[in-house]
């Protein structure tokens, strides 16, 4: 069985296929924010997914992380750093990409056991 929750025509911000969570990319909702305020932000909204999903970021499997500057990347690492829970860091990739909105520095998508 496949649940979608959060749904809005063109994609789903929370798909469970079994144990397993998938999260949507998620973006910073004040883009006024420098990469860290805008990290710090998307952290949060995973934290609130991952939960309404029945999880945590304990159970984070995977994560990707777009960046539209990868000059930036110590930036968003010191966000992660203190988010991450210390043995239990997920597999991670980190890359420079052309986000959808200019005005997005940081995106990231989630996989998640639940």
């Amino acid at each position: 069985m496949i649940e979608r929750t959060l749904s809005n025509g063109r994609m789903s911000q929370i798909v469970i296929h079994g144990d397993t969570i998938y999260l949507a990319g998620q973006v910073a909702d004040d883009t006024t924010q420098s990469v860290e305020g805008q990290t710090s932000q998307v952290m949060a909204k995973i934290d609130r997914l991952l939960e309404s999903a029945g999880s945590d970021k304990t159970k984070i499997l995977s994560a990707t992380v777009w960046l539209s500057d990868i000059r930036t990347f110590d930036e968003m690492n010191m966000v992660w750093d203190k988010w991450v829970v210390r043995g239990n860091e997920p597999a991670r990739a980190t890359l420079q990409s052309g986000i959808a909105s200019p005005v997005h520095l940081v995106e990231i998508g989630i996989i998640a056991a639940r």
